[in-house]
Order: structure tokens, then C-alpha cells, then sequence
């Protein structure tokens, strides 16, 4: 397999704006070790144990805290919450970045956003650099639900979905079966 050369990172990021992501916050530790950055490399992995699995750049500040913590919260974003996303992405640094919204510590210790439309709290399972970024695992072990039409990232631009058909899928399910 060593015979294939790769895509140029310009070719690869060109094709991967097309694939719209939920964009949310990474966040961990406490008071003025509070460290966050945005992201829209998060998915889920398994439900045995329920587990998540997201990208940040090694560079980051938040990268090393997440491993010097073994913990992190990831709060999802919505609707209006743009200058969040873009305040968490660059310019401001450190704790500065949680100056201008609410947040508060979960169980874990780590910080969540209070009007996120939903908030998940892990310890970190296993973490694998990957070039550039670190793969974190992480292992859910409390969740806040909200509400809200999600912010995603699309063709390099914050959008938030429209309001959907709450049951849209559990229709179709019905009427295929």
C-alpha cells in the first residue's frame, strides 16, 4: 500500500468541505485552566461502551490538556451561537475564550456550555496521533439534552439547519416496513 501517494492537503480539504459537520466545543479543565477549542471532527463510535471519537490538532492548547486531565466535554452548538464557534476556532486564547457565555463545570469537573443544544461528558479511552491531529476517544459517561436547530459547517461557512420534521425518520421507517 506504500506504492499509493497521498492527496495534497489543498485536493483533500477542497473535497471534504462538501460533507457538512456538526460543528461543537471541546472543552476541559477548571478555573483558569480552562481550555476549549472548536470543532466539527466529532462522531460517534460505538454504543458498547457508548463512545465518541474527535479530532484536534496536537498544536492546539487544548490537546495537552486533554491528555494531562484524561477528561473532556464536548458541547454542541446551535443556532445563534456562531461568534462562539468562531471565538473557540482562533484570535482569543486560553481562558479568555469562556468570557463571553455562560458555562458550568459537569460531573466530571469539565466545562459545558449552558445553552448548548446538547452536552456529553467523557473520559478520555484512548488517544492515537495521526499526522498533524490526535484521535481522542472518548468514553460518555453523563449527557445533558437540550434543544435547537444544530450549527453545521458546510463549503467553509457556520449554517444552521432549518427546522425539520421532528418524526421524519421513524415515518419513513413505518411506511417501508
Amino acid at each position: 500500500m506504500t506504492d499509493f501517494r497521498s492527496v495534497e492537503a489543498a485536493e483533500f480539504r477542497l473535497a471534504m468541505r462538501n460533507l457538512a459537520s456538526g460543528v461543537a466545543i471541546v472543552a476541559t479543565g477548571r478555573k483558569t485552566a480552562r481550555r476549549g477549542l472548536t470543532v466539527s471532527s466529532v462522531t460517534s463510535l460505538c454504543m458498547e461502551p457508548p463512545c465518541l471519537l474527535v479530532g484536534v490538532h496536537s498544536s492546539s492548547e487544548t490537546h495537552g490538556e486533554i491528555l494531562a486531565n484524561g477528561r473532556f466535554g464536548v458541547s454542541l452548538l446551535g443556532r445563534g451561537q456562531e461568534d462562539l464557534a468562531l471565538r473557540f476556532a482562533g484570535g482569543v486564547k486560553g481562558v479568555e475564550r469562556f468570557a463571553t457565555a455562560p458555562w458550568k463545570q459537569g460531573v466530571l469537573d469539565v466545562p459545558l456550555l449552558e445553552p448548548a443544544i446538547g452536552a456529553l461528558e467523557c473520559v478520555l479511552h484512548h488517544h492515537q496521533l495521526v499526522g498533524t491531529h490526535s484521535i481522542f476517544i472518548g468514553r460518555i459517561v453523563a449527557i445533558r439534552g437540550g434543544s435547537g436547530d444544530p450549527l453545521v459547517n458546510h463549503q467553509g461557512a457556520l449554517r444552521a439547519l432549518p427546522p425539520g420534521e421532528p418524526d421524519c425518520l421513524s415515518s419513513t421507517a413505518s411506511r417501508t416496513s
